[in-house]
């Protein structure tokens, strides 16, 4: 796992999975918080267990509700296209355009949502 912080906001790239349950998804909150004493993570999106993206499963939904409890603002950045869910594309479209959680597809776009 690499960390770097720019402007305040730790992003982190990962070749293994980092947040593949709820628990998993509080330790990286918590250690990111302590480690770094910032609230705002961009990660890539193959650190993310696949289940988070199948929506039906509700991970996702349990996994970003722990983030916002947290007070944390959170970016996956990488390549969205190969999925054809109309719900996570939904998903998807409604959290961008909130404040708190964001998908994208580099680091620059998560810098720039999580600067809002």
């Amino acid at each position: 796992m690499e960390t770097k912080i720019i402007n305040d906001i730790v992003i982190v790239k990962s070749d293994e999975i980092i947040i593949k349950d709820v628990q998993s998804a509080i330790d990286f909150i918590m250690t990111i918080k302590y480690e770094t004493n910032c609230n705002k993570i961009a990660l890539n999106k193959e650190a993310v267990v696949e289940d988070f993206f199948i929506l039906s499963r509700g991970l996702a939904g349990e996994i970003l509700q722990k983030f916002i409890n947290y007070q944390t603002k959170f970016a996956i950045y990488g390549d969205y296209s190969n999925y054809t869910s109309k719900p996570l594309k939904d998903f998807i479209y409604e959290s961008n355009n909130g404040k708190d959680i964001f998908f994208v597809e580099n680091e620059e776009e998560a810098i720039k949502m999580l600067k809002k």
